[in-house]
């Protein structure tokens, strides 16, 4: 039997173009479908307060964790080429402190690419610049292409991203073929370049929020100090005929109208009323609807979207008991998110860049990242446990850092002293113990 070596099947069925051809992974919301998405997800991560909440408990642990190199046994020149490209440092060496004019920003690119959250997909354009010195190319920019641009997202037959073209305001469109763009594109199923947004799930809940919150405003300010109304005199004993009555209860009732409608609460509030009319503020019947119980639902299922079930803690759900139980879902959920950045920049940075400049065949590193939620504080305590059992010996740099961590002033190697178990020994700027060889303490 024969090896295939040919598809049969498909991901997607390009035999019937246009607008009107269905797509199975399409949202089943037609406002949720790009690229009516991108103007929605917009307004909901820039209006919507919990979803902001949402987005910086998601990114802020992505962004502060430290991203290095691996060197994933590839040899030392490539891994330093790859280092120096990305501006981080290698697994097991100090980082470097560079000059930050015209070189790639690691730290902004990922903040970027983290917007594939926000939208479903972010896309960036590798941009090139031959070094005439090693006759290397290096990496010059990773050009953001933002969301709002994107026209259209053209895919193969096998579900593969093809192109995507951006819209050019009084020009043609721009179209950048696959081989130079690296897409983060977020819980992606078949030919769905456009992803899931993280704010799917948030979509209902932050519709229903929002007009319950305009209501509740409208509610406020129409009921909040009661509702004019003016009654107006009595005409009867003024013996008009009916004609002429008529024509002055109307004058009456159109200026007492103009009265309800111009009133307002203030220090100079008031109202000037015929003899026998009336103006009085009449509240609501009954109980008006609580709307505050509905809001805090909606928040609290937006925050479930992205399991910062902790954001609700101490409002309607629980308590701060439950804390470590939710941060330890969510944490595992930011640790994939990362691993998913750090994949696609391994494959379509770090490995076009090694392709280009050193082969195919050779060895790449990877971009890897400090586990999330893993890191502590040095304490004093701990360090000097670290210290007694010789697992560290204190040095300058080491000291430093102490100094930096409390906030501790400068050392002055004039004045410095030893401090032992009688006191003060001298006079000494070394750090690595008496002559006897103990390390001090």
């Amino acid at each position: 039997m024969a090896s295939p070596s040919r598809e049969v099947g498909y991901v997607k069925d390009s035999a019937v173009a246009g607008w009107q051809t269905f797509e199975l992974d399409e949202d089943d919301n037609p406002a949720l479908r790009f690229p009516l998405s991108v103007g929605i997800y917009s307004r909901m991560r820039r209006e919507e307060t919990q979803v902001q909440s949402v987005l910086k408990a998601v990114k802020l642990p992505i962004q502060r964790t430290a991203w290095q190199v691996d060197p994933n046994s590839a040899d030392p020149e490539v891994v330093d080429f790859i280092a120096q490209n990305l501006d981080l440092p290698v697994v097991g060496q100090p980082a470097p402190v560079t000059r930050r004019r015209k070189r790639f920003s690691w730290s902004e690119h990922l903040r970027l690419a983290l917007t594939s959250l926000d939208y479903g997909f972010a896309f960036f354009e590798q941009v090139y610049q031959y070094n005439e010195t090693d006759g290397r190319l290096w990496l010059r920019k990773l050009g953001w292409r933002p969301q709002a641009t994107i026209q259209k997202i053209n895919v193969d037959r096998d579900g593969g991203l093809k192109s995507i073209e951006q819209n050019a305001m009084g020009s043609r469109n721009a179209t950048m073929d696959v081989d130079r763009l690296v897409a983060y594109v977020p819980e992606r199923e078949g030919a769905n370049w456009t992803g899931v947004s993280m704010l799917r799930p948030s979509y209902k809940y932050w519709l229903l929020k929002d007009r319950l919150l305009r209501v509740q405003s409208t509610t406020v300010e129409r009921n909040g100090m009661g509702v004019p109304v003016y009654t107006a005199p009595d005409l009867s004993t003024l013996g008009l005929d009916g004609e002429e009555h008529t024509k002055r209860e109307t004058t009456e009732i159109e200026r007492g109208l103009a009265i309800a409608k111009a009133f307002r609460a203030g220090e100079t509030a008031g109202a000037s009323i015929p003899f026998g009319a009336k103006l009085e503020l009449l509240g609501v019947s009954g109980t008006l609807p609580d709307a505050d119980k509905p809001i805090r639902y909606y928040d609290e299922q937006m925050a479930r979207s992205a399991l910062a079930h902790f954001l609700n803690l101490g409002t309607q759900t629980g308590s701060w008991a439950l804390g470590t139980t939710f941060a330890d879902f969510f944490t595992l959920s930011l640790q994939t998110m990362a691993e998913q950045i750090a994949d696609v920049a391994t494959q379509h940075i770090v490995e076009d860049l090694v392709d280009l400049n050193f082969g195919e065949d050779v060895q790449a590193p990877r971009i890897v990242f400090a586990e999330i939620g893993a890191q502590t504080p040095a304490t004093a305590e701990a360090l000097q446990s670290l210290v007694q059992t010789k697992v560290i010996r204190p040095d300058e740099r080491l000291e430093q850092f102490m100094r930096d961590r409390y906030s501790l002033p400068e050392a002055d190697p004039s004045t410095a002293r030893d401090i032992g178990t009688t006191g003060v020994q001298g006079a000494s700027t070394s750090m690595e113990g008496g002559d006897d060889g103990t390390d001090a303490p």
